[in-house]
């Protein structure tokens, strides 16, 4: 019996070193590529939200949930990543309606670009913090580059073992805790940087989005009717990667399909008031924080008019917890 207790004490505390070992050689993403943080910050959340905005980098730096609940008491949250191609899109829309169902889902149409996998880099940015499910799985079997193995992805040690001999501070002061990257899934960065000269324009080549895009927005737009859930579509008034009016007309031609609303704010930048020489920190990629409160202000309208959301603001309780948000959001604003 006591021989038995031992083994099973040893066995114990192997797996744990085993564990804590892998934990201590995953990147934490708190102070170098942040991008990494973003999936894993929304089990954090507490409340359920009206709109739940889907997407790439074009949501996550153009929309701010706080403008949106200051302007109109909308309550949202941007579940957007680095090059979140449509499948992971799909993925994260289907885990978010595991914790609740919101009235608007809106969807950035800028990720229809991209049909196949495009690097471990940007498929570890958007899955290391995920966790674990039907969703998780189904996802990365989209997502692997040939290059990459499952298993690395169930035993990040395996992926990750080299790092042992180049541990940071960070490695170890964020081995038992985090700190908040984004306010509900907004990444500030309040940098100027003007438009100037883009890169060459490259041939598309072809006139249409892959039809793997088509299957996954097809997907998206179903699980929404589902859910009873509006299902809208959205373009950032990004400058570049180009959006030719090819790709235009076929969105355009996708929500008359299907009835469903859609909004180019790059063609609305002179009503928004953007003002592409103080409005970018990237040279047009995307907006700032100045750029990106006008677009949520704008937005922020629309929503509330179109979709007759509720107003926050007047329920104490979400008032309560976004009092505190916008105390962080305002903070950091201040602090920069």
């Amino acid at each position: 019996m006591k021989r038995n207790i031992r083994v099973i004490g040893i066995v114990f505390l192997f797996v744990l070193s085993f564990f804590l070992l892998q934990h201590l050689v995953e990147p934490k993403y708190m102070t170098n590529l942040v991008e990494g943080s973003f999936t894993r910050e929304y089990y954090q959340e507490t409340e359920g939200h009206e709109v739940i905005f889907i997407g790439d980098c074009e949501v996550y730096a153009n929309i701010s949930p706080m403008v949106l609940y200051e302007e109109e008491g909308i309550t949202s949250y941007v579940r957007g990543n680095s090059q979140q191609l449509l499948w992971q899109s799909y993925g994260i829309l289907k885990e978010t309606l595991k914790y609740e169902t919101p009235k608007v889902v809106v969807f950035n149409v800028g990720a229809m670009r991209y049909g196949e996998p495009v690097s471990e880099a940007y498929n570890r940015l958007f899955f290391d913090g995920m966790k674990w499910s039907r969703e998780k799985l189904e996802t990365l079997s989209h997502s692997m580059t040939e290059k990459e193995n499952l298993f690395y992805y169930l035993f990040p040690i395996l992926r990750y073992h080299s790092r042992i001999t180049e541990l940071t501070k960070e490695d170890f002061t964020y081995f038992f805790k985090s700190k908040k990257i984004t306010h509900n899934g907004f990444l500030i960065n309040q940098e100027v940087k003007p438009v100037g000269t883009f890169p060459t324009e490259r041939k598309l080549g072809k006139d249409d989005f892959d039809e793997i895009c088509y299957k996954y927005l097809d997907q998206m737009r179903i699980l929404c009717e589902e859910h009873g859930i509006t299902f809208v579509l959205m373009k950032a008034p990004s400058l570049y990667p180009y959006w030719p009016d090819v790709y235009e007309q076929r969105i355009q031609e996708y929500a008359d399909k299907y009835h469903l609303d859609y909004y180019n704010f790059k063609e609305k930048t002179e009503k928004i008031g953007i003002d592409y020489s103080q409005d970018t920190y990237d040279g047009g990629l995307h907006l700032n924080l100045s750029g990106a409160t006008k677009l949520s202000t704008y937005f922020s309208h629309i929503l509330k008019e179109k979709y007759q959301l509720k107003d926050g603001r007047k329920d104490d309780k979400i008032k309560e917890i976004y009092d505190k948000k916008l105390k962080l959001y305002r903070e950091e604003i201040e602090n920069r």
